[in-house]
């Protein structure tokens, strides 16, 4: 008898924890729901608007399913404003973007992971210093730059600031650094120079951080706004998310249109979140320093 009390005391405190983390559990799943719907609110919301027409939208009162589905906001973007050039232009910015990122990124990584010259070290710190200083503290140097230039209202003023990225170099060295040496040291008994190494070896062996970084420097570029708007005056030149502002009425602010116009911009990055997914949350982890 005296053996048998401890095992059911063992027994019921494993099921009183059981029953414990069930509940906690049950209130994390709670509280996850609460916070994704409060997330999702504003782009359902802008979404419904966006189909409403003018006259619901500015009408009193809550209404969380439009009385009238409508596309006129949409036509009226597609075909008043110049969201297709708009469209052309931040397409070919933010490839340009991500190749020139890429291909900088892998070579400097490659220079300073495997390769020994005066220099490197310091290289390698002014990499990491640059890193921690935020972009929103050169605004003011790189408007002054591009105007010296007369790169103003040019796809050239747009992209090279966006050409800072250190983060990718960091991880591209990171990963270059785990390349077993015996491949290095039998492409220099093979007499293979440096740039057929690193295109022919390092990159294969590491395709899916390539691709990680070049999703999420797309998106990037895409999503870019605060230089774009300040390096473009012309409505010829604007990239999307910058075009979008200039989306209005003559009588007013049209709230359906701007919403239209706004969901048209973040539709493309959806789609290619949507499809890449999983190369979009590896590169996140690949930025925040860890191996995916």
């Amino acid at each position: 008898m005296t053996s048998s009390l401890p095992e059911k005391t063992v027994s019921t405190r494993k099921l009183n924890i059981i029953k414990t983390v069930d509940k906690v559990g049950l209130v994390i799943s709670l509280l996850t729901i609460i916070c994704a719907v409060v997330w999702a609110f504003p782009l359902y919301w802008a979404i419904i608007t966006s189909l409403k027409p003018e006259s619901q939208v500015v009408e009193p009162g809550f209404a969380p399913w439009p009385r009238t589905f409508t596309l006129d906001a949409y036509t009226a973007v597609l075909f008043n404003t110049k969201i297709g050039l708009w469209y052309f232009n931040s397409i070919a910015i933010a490839l340009l973007t991500t190749v020139i990122v890429v291909l900088m990124s892998a070579c400097c990584g490659y220079a300073i992971s495997q390769l020994k010259f005066p220099g490197r070290k310091v290289l390698w710190f002014v990499i990491l210093a640059s890193f921690m200083v935020p972009i929103q503290a050169l605004i003011v140097n790189h408007y002054i730059l591009a105007a010296q230039f007369k790169l103003i209202n040019t796809w050239a003023g747009i992209i090279m600031p966006s050409l800072i990225a250190p983060m990718s170099t960091m991880i591209y060295k990171q990963f270059f650094d785990g390349v077993p040496k015996e491949f290095r040291e039998a492409a220099i008994m093979d007499n293979t120079n440096e740039f057929r190494m690193l295109f022919r070896i390092f990159l294969p062996m590491n395709w899916g951080v390539t691709t990680a970084l070049a999703i999420i420097t797309f998106i990037g570029a895409w999503n870019s706004f605060l230089w774009p708007f300040l390096a473009v005056t012309k409505e010829e030149a604007m990239t999307v998310a910058v075009g979008i502002t200039q989306v209005n009425d003559a009588f007013g602010v049209a709230y359906a249109r701007e919403l239209a116009s706004a969901v048209m911009t973040g539709l493309p990055v959806a789609i290619v979140y949507l499809i890449f997914q999983r190369r979009v949350t590896q590169a996140i982890m690949l930025s925040a320093g860890v191996k995916g």
